[in-house]
């Protein structure tokens, strides 16, 4: 292991902070900023949203923090490892131990069947663990699908086996990007029951259009271009009934959302 990946932080709290992540895109003629200057934190067992509109650097945000995609600057710890310093296969391994990926696409292996998709993130899975998968897809309502092949299931049916796929081994960081957006909404709601599950294991944290699958969230960040305007906390009050103040990027009051 790297000697950066194992430098102590003993001031942070159980959980992922990420320091003045910025994603920039170079062309001849200028530089974009997908992200710039973020920094956040995220408890070990939060359920974080992070919201803004198309194009406000939120996916990438998501990408940034989980290793998908390099920074062009900044630095992310989990606990006291720092992943950002890591090498490309301490990062692997460590994703591999304590991440769960549920993206827009379910990116679903065509000649597997749905069970054995979703039990693809554990080595040699045995009884219990596919006890555990068939569960799951009880749970989302597509436990019939478990002996077809992603050719037979419908887009919908699909999106809901990546997301027991994603859940299956427990992972301590749940990643999910765009959960119900091609879902109706008695399914929507469904699902995001099932995700919130998660936090008996670990982290939940959801990229979204739909501020409303977020209200039992203990955090949500809102992005625009690339920017961390504020963040927020939407069980502390009816926000649209009451008018909680907001807390900026600084982590100062900010007026009414």
């Amino acid at each position: 292991m790297s000697l950066d990946a194992t430098i102590s932080r003993p001031e942070l709290p159980s959980g992922m902070r990420a320091e003045a992540l910025t994603l920039t895109y170079v062309s001849p003629r200028s530089t974009t900023y997908a992200v710039r200057e973020v920094t956040l934190q995220i408890g070990a067992r939060d359920f974080a949203g992070i919201v803004g509109p198309s194009g406000s650097g939120k996916s990438s945000l998501l990408y940034l923090m989980s290793g998908l995609k390099t920074a062009t600057s900044g630095e992310v710890w989990f606990d006291d490892f720092h992943y950002s310093a890591a090498t490309a296969t301490e990062k692997l391994n460590f994703r591999r131990r304590a991440f769960g990926f549920i993206f827009q696409q379910p990116f679903l292996v065509p000649y597997l069947s749905v069970l054995e998709n979703v039990l693809v993130p554990i080595e040699n899975p045995v009884k219990k663990d596919k006890k555990r998968a068939l569960e799951l897809l009880d749970s989302l309502g597509i436990a019939d699908l478990a002996p077809k092949f992603p050719n037979e299931c419908s887009g919908g049916e699909r999106v809901r086996a990546s997301m027991a796929r994603g859940l299956v081994h427990r992972p301590k960081w749940l990643w999910v990007d765009e959960p119900t957006a091609s879902l109706d909404h008695v399914t929507g709601r469904m699902v995001m029951d099932v995700l919130k599950s998660q936090k008996q294991h670990g982290a939940l944290v959801v990229v979204t259009h739909d501020l409303e699958i977020l209200e039992d969230a203990d955090t949500v960040f809102r992005m625009r271009d690339g920017v961390l305007l504020e963040s927020f906390a939407p069980r502390a009050n009816a926000r649209d009934e009451m008018g909680i103040q907001k807390t900026d990027s600084n982590g100062a009051a900010s007026g009414l959302l």
